[in-house]
């Protein structure tokens, strides 16, 4: 039954992909991301990952995506427009498409060892408390160090829009 879960929630985070990417209206491309998010937000509850699963829902799907829309907003972005396109793309597109797929796949089948099969559960240290420990004690300085980055890129942005009044 799990796995019949998980391909499900696998094939609809593919499609909601896939539409982020062929969509021409940029707020059609969000609510499809939104979707992707969604998707792999349940695939984390299933390896057991309860924390990184809010996390994702909440930050992601929640506060980043609010952030793209208002920004697209604000922006006005309008629909692409069509395009003619070359022949020569219209005839090797897939092609090569699917020749970069096939070598890409035998590369990662010949590179990645043999490992044992992921069994759903078995994981038991996604929750808050792991995560805040590992955050806290392994990883502190990275932590800090990325925080300092997005303080840096904050007042960067405040910085870019501030206008002077003459």
């Amino acid at each position: 039954m799990t796995g019949i879960f998980f391909l499900v929630f696998a094939a609809l985070a593919v499609f909601c992909g896939v539409n982020v990417v062929v969509r021409r209206h940029p707020i059609s491309s969000a609510l499809w991301l939104i979707g992707a998010m969604g998707s792999l937000a349940v695939l984390y509850l299933q390896l057991g990952a309860e924390f990184i699963a809010a996390a994702q829902v909440i930050v992601y799907a929640g506060a980043v995506m609010v952030l793209f829309v208002i920004v697209i907003m604000l922006l006005n972005a309008e629909p692409e427009q069509p395009s003619k396109g070359s022949r020569m793309a219209t005839f090797l597109g897939i092609p090569l498409l699917l020749g970069l797929l096939a070598a890409l796949s035998y590369v990662v089948y010949r590179m990645i060892p043999e490992s044992a099969r992921v069994e759903f559960g078995a994981f038991t240290r996604g929750t808050a408390r792991d995560v805040g420990e590992a955050l806290f004690k392994t990883y502190l300085l990275p932590f800090e160090i990325t925080s300092i980055l997005v303080l840096i890129a904050l007042i960067g942005a405040v910085v870019l829009t501030y206008k002077r009044s003459d």
